[in-house]
C-alpha cells in the first residue's frame, strides 16, 4: 500500500520513492510507488501531473486502495525514483478546492443548501446547491467568503474515531467507509474531503463568483480562485482597456458609451432599412408590368426589405423573380418568389451547381451560394429557358 505523502504534507513538492510496480495498459503504463506526493482523482479534483526521474507522469488514478501514476514509458520495479509534482497546476487545484469549501459552508450555514454537486475543471470551479441564491444573494456570500480569506484562518485536517463522528455536524455528500477525514475551516464550513488543502486561507489569495444560474431545481454557481481570479481580472482589464481606447471612453464608463453606441446604431440601422425601403419601392415601381423573370444583384439589403423586394417584384412581374445579396468574394444570399411558378426547381439546380444551401415552398425559397454575378445570371437564365 503506498504511502500517502500529501496527507502528511499537502505542500511537498518532491519526493523520493521506489517503484513498486508497473503495468503496461493499452499506450500508457501505470506505476505504483512505495510512498507518494501526488494526489490521485477523487472528490471532484483531478489527479496530479509531474514528473517520476525523467518521465512525465500525465495523470493520477486510485483503485482498490492503490494509487497508479500514468506514464508513457516503463519504469524497472525497484529502481528508485524522484518524484516531482507539477507544483502550479497543484496549488492552484488547493486554492480552488479551499475556496469551494468556504464558499459552500457560508452558503449552508446561510441558506441551508447541500452542496449536491462540484467539479474541478482546469477553467473553473462549480458547484450546484439544492436551493435558489440570487446574484445579490451571491455577492454578499463572496464579500463574507474573501474575509475569511483576509482572515488567514488555518485549515485544520482531522481523522476523528466513530464515536466522535457520529455527535459531530459536518458535510458530506456521499456515504464513506472506513476512516473519516475532516476538514475544518474553523466557524465557516466542517466538511468530509480526501484531497489535499491549502494550510491557510490566505493562501487562496481572492475568491470570484462568476455566475449563477438556475438548475436542476437549485442552483450552479461558478467560482475561481487565486490565480485563476487573477488571470480572470487580467483578462477582463486588458479587454476594458481597449474598449476604452477604441470608445475614446474613461474605463469606469465604458459600458455607458456601448450602450449609447448600441443606441445610435439602432437608430441608424432604422434609417437604413427606410432607405433601403424606399430604394426597392422604387426599383420595383420602375420594372415594367408584366416582365419576365426579372433578376437583381444587391451588394447589401436585410432579409425583411429582401423578402419584400421579392414580394414587389412578384407581384409586378410573370415567371420567377430572382434576387441575390453580396459579391463574387464572399458569396451571395439569394430569395427567389414567384405567384405562379414553383421556385424550387431553380433552386435545385443552382444549389447543385453553386455549392448553395436553401429550400423553402414552391412561392419562395431562399439560402446561399458561391459564384460571379456573371456566372449566376448565366445559369439562371439557361434554366429558365429550358
Amino acid at each position: 500500500m503506498t504511502d500517502r505523502l500529501y496527507y502528511e504534507d499537502s505542500h511537498l513538492t518532491e519526493f523520493p520513492a521506489m517503484v513498486t510496480a508497473c503495468e503496461q495498459e493499452k499506450d500508457y503504463w501505470k506505476v505504483t510507488l512505495d510512498q507518494t506526493a501526488f494526489f490521485p482523482e477523487g472528490g471532484g479534483q483531478v489527479g496530479d501531473t509531474g514528473h517520476l526521474g525523467e518521465i512525465e507522469v500525465f495523470d493520477t488514478h486510485e483503485k482498490n486502495g492503490e494509487i497508479w501514476h500514468y506514464t508513457r514509458q516503463p519504469l524497472e520495479v525497484g529502481a528508485e525514483v524522484k518524484g516531482v509534482l507539477d507544483w502550479e497546476k497543484r496549488f492552484s487545484r488547493m486554492q480552488q478546492h479551499s475556496g469551494e469549501h468556504i464558499v459552500s459552508g457560508l452558503i449552508h450555514t446561510r441558506f441551508g443548501y447541500d452542496n449536491v454537486g462540484f467539479h474541478l475543471g482546469e477553467e473553473e470551479v462549480t458547484m450546484d446547491f439544492n436551493g435558489p441564491i440570487t446574484k445579490e444573494e451571491l455577492l454578499e456570500i463572496e464579500t463574507a467568503a474573501n474575509q475569511v480569506v483576509f482572515g488567514n484562518v488555518p485549515i485544520q485536517i482531522s481523522y476523528p474515531s466513530k464515536e466522535e463522528l457520529a455527535v459531530l455536524d459536518y458535510r458530506s455528500k456521499i456515504e464513506i467507509e472506513g476512516q473519516v477525514r475532516i476538514v475544518t475551516i474553523p466557524d465557516i464550513d466542517v466538511c468530509a474531503c480526501c484531497a489535499p488543502h491549502v494550510n491557510t486561507t490566505g493562501e487562496i489569495g481572492l475568491i470570484k463568483l462568476t455566475n449563477v444560474q438556475s438548475h436542476r431545481g437549485g442552483v450552479r454557481v461558478n467560482l475561481l480562485a487565486g490565480d485563476r481570479a487573477l488571470r480572470d481580472y487580467r483578462e477582463k482589464e486588458t479587454s476594458v482597456k481597449a474598449v476604452s481606447v477604441l470608445l475614446s471612453a474613461k474605463e469606469v464608463v465604458v459600458a455607458d458609451a456601448v450602450e449609447r453606441l448600441k443606441q445610435e446604431n439602432f437608430r441608424l440601422t432604422g434609417q437604413l432599412m427606410a432607405l433601403n425601403k424606399t430604394l426597392i419601392q422604387n426599383k420595383a415601381a420602375s420594372v415594367a408590368e408584366g416582365t419576365t423573370n426579372p433578376i437583381f444583384f444587391e451588394d447589401n439589403l436585410d432579409a425583411d426589405t429582401s423578402r419584400e423586394f421579392v414580394n414587389l417584384l412578384s407581384a409586378r412581374c410573370s415567371g420567377i423573380a430572382c434576387l441575390f445579396i453580396g459579391n463574387d468574394e464572399s458569396g451571395y444570399r439569394y430569395i427567389f418568389g414567384s405567384k405562379t411558378e414553383d421556385t424550387r426547381p431553380l433552386c435545385k439546380a443552382l444549389n447543385g451547381q453553386f455549392g448553395g444551401k436553401g429550400g423553402g415552398k414552391p412561392e419562395m425559397v431562399q439560402g446561399s451560394l458561391s459564384g460571379t454575378q456573371e456566372e449566376l445570371m448565366g445559369a439562371v437564365e439557361t434554366f429558365l429557358r429550358s
